[in-house]
């Protein structure tokens, strides 16, 4: 029977009812900060070979989309729902609208608490960043921490950015690490990109000594490549060179290789490239920001292999569906790079904080041993007592070939690699190939509860639970079309689209919709609104209905502190 099932299953791309012993399990790793062409498999010259490997073994969807944002994304991923239906519109305030509280809400389950009742055990590892957890208090609150949304396991951070050498905040299921209480966490030699590989690894051969007879759901939320620019000197020497040429000649290597892997469209007009490198004041500091942001994806990669090898040591990688995938584009945001630079100190100049101290602020003013962080053009990134974005230039080579950054709309802030990687799912034929059928992040959850055999509830803890958004993936693993009948949509600050079929409508806050055809233009180079006039009503009809129907603010009123007194016509 067992193998009469596998044998339907990869025929028919595991279209099949599963047996419990044929469940798989489920892995979700998420980076952070990152551009559609980073990693090597999707025009990179990072070097990223494991997760190259998971791709020329499985499927690298070439049009699925995040929500622009770290916190909103990380909402809909674990939901299977839109941001604004979990309660994380925007960011983790509480803007006085129910899509906008800042708090996961328990109108939604995540992943984790739809998975165990059909018997898995659950992990997380990594940045959490869908409820408060930037002072005291607010981690004094744990009604949403991950042990208390389904998970069995936890360690990571709360909270949204920091520290890679010596992150604030840092929890083990329900408790707050420090050195003093946890003699792994030493600030002397701990990188967080490590230390979630690591625990990532540890959960899953924790698992296969105490439930060897249950499958697992790990979620892996790594904030690599997210600033500071943070990176390990063995790491970042690999790349000293490599961005001598500047970001023309970056994005020229980038967009070639691109053709050849077959993610650009020869028709597509990328969208303009942003920085001019003979205008480059201080060379030696731009390439030193991609050498580290390189090396920050590279470490990631690293870890990613070790967790393959983990799972094949425990003889578990081909029962495995593990997907690979980005919170938003290529960050333009300019922390650290003001104008004047802070010097470097002889020595340390303020006492040194307590071993119990946790530095709750996600730009501390010094490290934990008293050095005073540095920042401004020119500070060289990497080491602790930096903290450093990589800046809006390297954003848009990151983004290569599509328009705009994190925050936006436009292709360049919600475009992802999805790399989907289960070699007893997916058919040999399928292995290696692109899968162009558009995708969204609510459609994660949809296809793990597929896979898993799992109910989505209409109720859970005596609340009822808004419907699943999302749909299953998993036809695409076989080729065939999936069951969407739905355009697909996003909200963020203002910023707004919908997407159906070839046609995507576009805007910024604030402005007057545009229109692109992404089939012969996905670098959103060609608006095409004044000629389509019928086609943009009927559209922005259909995005605010969904926005009404989802909690979505009014257009122009999420600002400001009538933004949660505002209400829709």
């Amino acid at each position: 029977m067992k193998r009469r099932y596998l044998l339907l299953g990869l025929l028919g791309g595991l279209a099949a009812p599963l047996v419990a012993a044929q469940r798989p399990n489920l892995v979700v790793i998420l980076s952070d900060d990152m551009g559609y062409s980073d990693i090597g498999c999707y025009g990179g010259e990072i070097d990223t070979p494991h997760l190259d490997a998971l791709a020329a073994r499985g499927l690298r969807f070439t049009q699925f989309y995040n929500t622009a944002r770290c916190c909103p994304t990380r909402a809909s991923l674990l939901t299977g729902l839109h941001p604004h239906q979990a309660g994380v519109g925007h960011m983790m305030e509480d803007r006085g609208h129910d899509g906008y509280r800042g708090n996961l809400n328990r109108q939604c389950v995540t992943i984790a608490e739809a998975l165990r009742p059909a018997g898995y055990r659950t992990y997380a590892v990594g940045k959490w960043h869908v409820t408060p957890g930037q002072s005291a208090q607010a981690l004094a609150d744990r009604h949403n921490w991950p042990l208390a949304r389904g998970f069995d396991r936890y360690y990571g951070t709360i909270h949204g950015a920091g520290s890679f050498w010596d992150p604030s905040a840092l929890v083990r299921d329900n408790s707050l690490i420090t050195a003093a209480n946890d003699p792994e966490y030493q600030p002397d030699t701990f990188y967080y990109t490590d230390a979630i590989s690591d625990q990532a690894v540890r959960f899953v051969r924790e698992h296969a000594r105490q439930h060897p007879a249950k499958p697992f759901f790990l979620y892996i939320a790594y904030t690599a490549a997210h600033w500071p620019m943070h990176a390990k000197e063995a790491d970042i020497a690999k790349y000293h060179g490599r961005y001598a040429g500047g970001y023309a000649a970056v994005r020229a290597a980038r967009l070639a290789k691109l053709k050849r892997l077959g993610l650009l469209d020869p028709r597509w007009q990328p969208a303009p490239l942003v920085g001019d490198w003979n205008k480059v004041k201080d060379t030696a500091f731009e390439e030193r920001c991609m050498e580290v942001y390189a090396a920050m994806v590279d470490c990631m990669d690293q870890g990613i292999g070790r967790l393959v090898a983990a799972l094949e040591d425990q003889g578990q990688l081909d029962h495995t569906l593990i997907f690979y995938l980005q919170d938003n584009g290529g960050c333009a945001e300019t922390v650290g790079r003001g104008a004047t630079p802070t010097p470097r100190a002889d020595r340390p100049t303020v006492p040194p904080l307590a071993p119990t101290d946790q530095q709750l602020s996600s730009q501390p003013k010094q490290t934990r041993d008293g050095w005073p962080v540095r920042t401004g053009y020119g500070v060289l990134p990497g080491p602790s007592d930096t903290y450093i974005a990589y800046g809006r230039e390297w954003a848009n080579v990151s983004n290569t070939p599509f328009r705009e950054y994190k925050h936006w709309t436009h292709e360049g802030g919600i475009s992802t690699p999805l790399i989907a990687h289960w070699p007893a799912g997916i058919p040999v034929a399928r292995r290696g190939q692109l899968e162009p059928q558009p995708g969204q992040l609510t459609d994660i959850m949809a296809t793990c509860l597929d896979v898993a055999g799992a109910t989505y509830p209409a109720e859970f803890a005596d609340e009822r639970i808004q419907p699943l958004e999302g749909v299953s993936l998993r036809p695409a693993f076989a080729g065939q079309p999936l069951a969407r009948t739905h355009p697909l949509v996003w909200e963020h600050e203002g910023n707004r689209a919908l997407r159906h079929g070839r046609w995507k409508l576009v805007a910024k806050e604030k402005q007057p919709w545009e229109l692109y055809d992404l089939e012969a233009d996905r670098g959103e180079t060609r608006n095409l609104a004044a000629a389509e006039p019928n086609r943009v009503r009927q559209m922005a009809e259909a995005w605010e209905a969904w926005a009404a129907r989802a909690s979505v603010l009014p257009l122009g009123a999420w600002r400001g502190p009538a933004a949660g007194k505002a209400k829709r016509p």
